[in-house]
């Protein structure tokens, strides 16, 4: 939820309205989905050909890499300079910087679903345009695997203790 209290939203003294935001954040998502495309990388073989060092490798998934990380480095040193983002908010980065179990779990299951499919979520997103059954099946599996992570974590949180008998007659 935005909170202009909170300074979410406001560039400089001006508050954004939720609707400039959300224009913000699809014009994003569309130039990453573009760019995407332009770099070819919605082609599962392309990735997996990337993957493949022992065979017909292709370089060109490092290129798109450094080339996105190039491109973020640019307003994130600007963001830090600010002291905040341009649009609001607040800069947050992860509390955590240990390497858990979790993590490396977490990173294997992704590198595993990546090298069998060639695909991540942005591009299996993308997929769905093509209309091919294989890639809206992909997707649906997808999601399914986020919704055993979800419940996955519910479970796991730590639960509020319930009162005990002998606390609920005292």
């Amino acid at each position: 939820m935005l909170s202009e209290a909170a300074g979410v939203g406001c560039v400089g003294e001006r508050p954004l309205s939720r609707r400039a935001i959300h224009l913000v954040a699809l014009g994003a998502g569309v130039l990453f989905g573009f760019g995407l495309m332009v770099s070819g990388m919605v082609d599962p073989q392309r990735v997996l050909d990337f993957l493949d060092l022992a065979g017909a490798w292709d370089p060109s998934l490092a290129l798109v890499i450094f080339a996105a990380v190039a491109a973020a480095w640019i307003p994130l040193r600007m963001a830090l300079r600010r002291g905040r983002p341009l649009l609001g908010g607040m800069l947050e980065f992860p509390r955590a910087t240990g390497i858990s179990r979790r993590l490396v779990v977490g990173s294997v299951l992704f590198g595993i679903g990546w090298g069998l499919c060639g695909v991540c979520p942005g591009p299996a997103l993308l997929n769905l345009l093509s209309l091919r059954p294989d890639r809206w099946a992909y997707f649906g599996c997808m999601l399914a695997g986020m919704a055993l992570y979800d419940a996955w974590n519910r479970r796991a949180a730590p639960r509020p203790a319930r009162p005990r008998a002998a606390d609920a007659e005292a």
